[in-house]
């Protein structure tokens, strides 16, 4: 598909905002390709995602703030314009299990995903060759206790060097501190956690679980924010299990779910497809 353009809003919910955005975009040439819309009721929000095709617009997209600023203003729109042509950059941080970031390497050389991935940042140096596989720089900062303010200005100076504007937290066995993550802000944060949230937060919950006797186990991609394992969720899934499957069964099942979930919700942010409201988040498929 051509470039397109991608307009995500939220606002107040009232009568009027779908045909004001549909008639702006008309009236400047552009035509709708794809668009979805959900309103909250509890909270009367209305958020959506429209997807243009710009290519005969009657004025330079880089006009777009100025143009549509009296709508915005009218129905006290928080929104943003992204371009399906554009290749955020991601920084992949991982410690010593491979499954995702092999996953998410593999899909970004295949083309499935529409990014640039210019460094993986390790706490350890077990996936060197996976990373010169896939012709990635990897930067191994050893971190403990006694470095970790010290390890992470390093790690924070590594993503800021080579422009990264989203990290990807592939079963990075580390918790991230506020300081950290006030430098990149929750929204460009992603983390897998293999549990089902916000059942079995923390370290060991497939322990948890099979000391729980759960009949599935699942795993969450979601933003990070300074609450452990307490993001808005973007994607999660589920696998039934076995009352015979030991510990090391539970690990293996999660660790295929941990991979595509974090993988689904890695692309579906870079298509811009999710949009944050408090805890939440609403993803346009």
């Amino acid at each position: 598909m051509p470039s397109s353009a991608i307009l995500l809003i939220s606002c107040p919910d009232r009568k009027g905002v779908v045909a004001s955005i549909a008639d702006f975009i008309f009236n400047h040439n552009g035509n709708i390709l794809f668009a979805d819309e959900h309103g909250d009721g509890a909270t009367n929000l209305f958020l959506t995602r429209v997807e243009f095709d710009p290519k005969d617009f009657d004025f330079n997209l880089t006009q777009f703030a100025e143009r549509f600023a009296p709508i915005a203003g009218e129905f006290q729109m928080d929104w943003r314009l992204a371009h399906s042509g554009d290749r955020p950059r991601i920084a992949i941080f991982v410690s010593k299990y491979d499954h995702c970031l092999q996953d998410l390497l593999y899909r970004h050389h295949n083309g499935e995903l529409h990014c640039e991935i210019p460094l993986i940042i390790s706490n350890h140096p077990d996936n060197q060759r996976i990373a010169d596989f896939y012709r990635v720089p990897y930067f191994v900062v050893p971190l403990s206790r006694d470095n970790k303010r010290e390890a992470e200005q390093k790690q924070i100076e590594l993503v800021r060097e080579h422009q990264c504007n989203l990290v990807v937290l592939a079963r990075y066995m580390q918790v991230l501190s506020n300081e950290f993550i006030e430098a990149f802000g929750s929204e460009h944060l992603i983390n897998i956690h293999h549990s089902f949230l916000p059942a079995f937060v923390g370290s060991k919950p497939y322990h948890q679980a099979f000391q729980r006797g759960v009949k599935l186990i699942g795993a969450t991609a979601h933003y990070v924010t300074q609450v452990l394992d307490d993001g808005p969720i973007i994607e999660q899934d589920v696998v039934r299990i076995h009352h015979r499957d030991t510990i090391d069964a539970l690990i293996q099942k999660g660790r295929d779910l941990e991979k595509v979930v974090l993988s689904r919700a890695v692309r579906w942010h870079i298509e811009n497809r999710v949009l944050l409201y408090g805890n939440k988040t609403v993803v346009f498929q």
